[in-house]
């Protein structure tokens, strides 16, 4: 084995150039705590993007994966496999579902959930239904078909041509999305909350319009709920807290607390559109994957859980609203659950990264959505002494930042 050090060079040395990561590199983690090589410590507000929602290195995810380890890593869909059935029949029970489809990540579940809608519009209606109504901003993965339906330019920017058969109308805007949609429409997909894209929250009225006008117009209603599912919101998923039922969902991130699986979760009279041989993946459904998504679901998915995401929103909105009260950076904090955005005031919009290499220095790990957004995303489960210390190096970070 080469034994040459492994370094933060090492990226611009042999890494395609996409990403920009900061100078450390975390070699463990335990809780809502991470050390790099140097064995500095930072607290971790951002769960790697929404994904390690019960922390790193949880034991109970850990023992499911070391024991499925010693059993099975994978056999392909021409087989089936024990805990893909598990907890395929738990997410329909917890869910509106009657069905489910495995993948690998979110972009797949989404990429899954459009051509689905697009075939069961094909298998039952005429064939000129086939136009997806998306929100701006939004964003629903990299792949070619759901970038284009995300409908942000600086991300299909060179990837022309691009998918036809999609439109776009602002998110929030009942009165535009109504003048839009129309017989031709087969299926509107729509973040509950925009994640990438600021933070924001649906309002309850625009969804329910939305639901009312796709079921007038027999389109199917998905709910990609990549980011704001699993706990994320206090709820298992958004659409619990909106009483508003999709006819589709999207889940991923969170759903493996780390470990890469996603799932699209829909009716049996749709699915049934997914007939044998028409989609597919050959990770999807892997029992690595699906065996620590079991454990995790169990831990989410307990009310006690659930009810404190909801009231550690609280310490966390107590808590950024005193730092705002004494630095005035923030224009407007926003969020439910544990998915938090704080709207950089006018004089900083542009300069959220900022505020990342800030934090970073202070020891304290944070997102953005976006050039005017700081987002937090911490873990379901994390203490409230950490939520204390973290709002402290965010409070120094931001002191830094002014001095």
């Amino acid at each position: 084995m080469n034994s040459l050090p492994v370094t933060r060079e090492l990226f611009d040395a042999f890494m395609v150039p996409n990403y920009a990561p900061a100078a450390i590199i975390p070699v463990r983690g335990e809780g809502s705590r991470l050390w790099d090589q140097e064995g500095r410590e930072y607290i971790d507000f951002a769960g790697g993007i929404a994904v390690t929602g019960l922390g790193h290195a949880h034991p109970r995810l850990v023992a499911a994966l070391t024991e499925q380890a010693q059993k099975l890593w994978h056999v392909s869909n021409v087989l089936t496999n024990e805990p893909a059935l598990t907890l395929a029949r738990r997410l329909c029970e917890l869910t509106f579902a009657e069905r489910v489809f495995f993948a690998n990540s979110g972009a797949e579940a989404n990429e899954a959930a459009l051509k689905l809608a697009r075939k069961y519009s094909a298998d039952h209606f005429a064939p000129d239904k086939r136009e997806i109504i998306a929100f701006t901003p939004s964003f629903h993965g990299r792949t070619l078909f759901t970038v284009t339906v995300g409908g942000q330019p600086k991300y299909t920017e060179g990837f022309e041509p691009l998918p036809p058969g999609i439109r776009h109308t602002p998110f929030n805007d009942l009165a535009a999305f109504a003048e839009m949609i129309s017989e031709r429409t087969c299926a509107v997909i729509v973040e509950p909350i925009l994640g990438e894209s600021g933070v924001i929250s649906a309002t309850p009225e625009f969804l329910q319009g939305v639901r009312e006008l796709c079921s007038r117009h027999q389109a199917l209603l998905i709910f990609d709920e990549v980011q704001s599912g699993n706990g994320r919101t206090g709820d298992l998923y958004a659409y619990m807290a909106y009483g508003v039922t999709p006819d589709i969902l999207t889940t991923a991130k969170g759903l493996g607390g780390g470990f890469p699986i996603s799932a699209m979760l829909t009716t049996a009279a749709i699915a049934a559109s997914l007939n044998v041989g028409s989609h597919g993946t050959t990770y999807g459904g892997n029992p690595l994957g699906c065996a620590v998504a079991n454990a995790a679901l169990e831990i989410f998915s307990n009310p006690e859980v659930l009810a404190g995401v909801r009231r550690k929103h609280e310490v966390f909105m107590t808590g950024l609203s005193r730092i705002n009260q004494r630095f005035g950076v923030f224009r407007e904090l926003r969020g439910m659950g544990l998915l938090l955005g704080g709207e950089l005031a006018e004089a900083w919009r542009g300069r959220s990264r900022d505020f990342i290499k800030a934090a970073l220095d202070e020891g304290l790990l944070i997102l953005v959505a976006g050039p005017d957004v700081i987002r937090l995303a911490p873990a379901l489960i994390i203490p409230d002494e950490l939520i204390a210390e973290g709002l402290n190096r965010l409070e120094r970070a931001i002191a830094r930042l002014l001095s």
